[in-house]
């Protein structure tokens, strides 16, 4: 009641003084208000009502299909291949087309602004591996154009194993992790993608690989979701000079939801998470911190149904994580024991994040950069 007693006084002041009519409509000046919100990494929801709730205003959108394929050793890989992700895309741009109050296809950083002013989201679609980039690249008219056309702006090299393009984080030999360099075929698909001012994420590629695509690469580059080796040493968990390396690119590092490769802590908690974005903060500084999900905007839908319970979530996880074991990649050795930080697996995660930021002693312009400002700059500098 007093803050809308004082916003009244306000009015009724400026008007007196003749300088009403200089303010911006309140509707805009409300928005101006309001934070900016960015996430690395989610899908389209089966609710658009959860694009409102999340309260986010862009985000990276996976929209790629995948084929489950055997590897040689027993495990699995998941592919994205080319028939399944033209498929994909063509069915994300659809629904975003049928939906232009609420979704806005981000081609810009333009399109951030205007899906912020407009209470939209605007989603940039991402493919996790560029398997589906199946043509040479040095044909004319190839698939990387053709995937362009239809709306991609984000290609991330590879997905946990390599391909003819990148190492995977999650290689081995069986004995121990294999680091494999960036190919003569990923220098050229870098090249393609710079040329085209799209974005290239080295989320799930192996060290040497992201720290040879942070060298080839003319224009920023990222780690769209993953975590810190230095607090979690595991395979899929990225070593400092690997931070370090994308943050001189002008790029950013974005941190997820999955737990397990968060804290090997028995409980999750925010502060394991927040422990994560200080460490990124403190090795390629705050600009290149940033927020990422890796589950649906909702939160890990397993773990939901189960209201969190994450000894009973894990479950889901085990056998995988035990199949690598065997092979000795690197972290597997030690048990999952949660999925998710259950406070964060939540529709309202970012404000829960912001918030847990002021707590933690973070100012409000190294929120601010850390919840969407570097994903906006960054994805101004690479798309224009």
């Amino acid at each position: 009641m007093a803050i809308e007693v004082n916003r009244r006084q306000l009015i009724k002041s400026l008007a007196a003084a003749g300088l009403l009519s200089q303010l911006p409509p309140i509707t805009a000046w409300a928005q101006s208000d309001k934070p900016l919100y960015i996430d690395g990494l989610s899908f389209l929801p089966d609710d658009l009502a959860d694009l409102g709730a999340s309260k986010l205003d862009a985000y990276l959108c996976d929209i790629s299909a995948i084929e489950a394929i055997k590897q040689s050793d027993g495990t699995t890989n998941y592919k994205r291949t080319y028939n399944a992700c033209v498929k994909s895309i063509s069915d994300a741009l659809a629904r975003v087309n049928q939906h232009p109050d609420k979704l806005l296809l981000g081609q810009s950083s333009q399109d951030i602004k205007r899906a912020h002013s407009s209470g939209r989201t605007a989603v940039f679609f991402q493919i996790q591996g560029a398997d589906c980039v199946e043509d040479s690249i040095d044909q004319g008219l190839n698939q990387v154009d053709e995937f362009y056309q239809r709306g991609l702006r984000v290609l991330q090299l590879t997905h946990h194993y390599g391909n003819k393009f990148s190492g995977g984080a999650l290689d081995n030999d069986g004995k121990q992790g294999l680091n494999l360099p960036l190919t003569a075929a990923g220098h050229q698909l870098i090249d393609k993608l710079n040329s085209h001012k799209m974005l290239i994420d080295v989320s799930h590629s192996s060290p040497q690989s992201a720290l040879d695509s942070a060298k080839a690469s003319r224009a920023p580059i990222v780690q769209s979701h993953g975590a810190v080796r230095a607090l979690v040493n595991h395979a899929r968990c990225s070593p400092d000079e690997v931070i370090k390396a994308i943050a001189d690119t002008g790029g950013l590092f974005g941190v997820f939801m999955m737990s397990f490769w968060l804290t090997n802590d028995k409980v999750p908690t925010t502060e394991h998470y927040v422990a994560q974005l200080k460490h990124v903060a403190n090795i390629g500084g705050i600009n290149a911190v940033a927020i990422a999900n890796d589950y649906p905007l909702r939160g890990q839908k397993n773990l939901l149904k189960l209201n969190n319970d994450n000894a009973e979530g894990v479950k889901q996880y085990v056998e995988w994580w035990h199949s690598l074991r065997a092979r000795g990649v690197l972290g597997f050795d030690v048990e999952p024991e949660h999925v998710v930080i259950p406070e964060l697996n939540h529709i309202q995660r970012m404000e829960r994040i912001d918030n847990a930021l002021s707590q933690a002693g973070f100012s409000s312009s190294q929120r601010a950069k850390i919840m969407g400002e570097n994903w906006q700059r960054v994805l101004g500098d690479v798309l224009g």
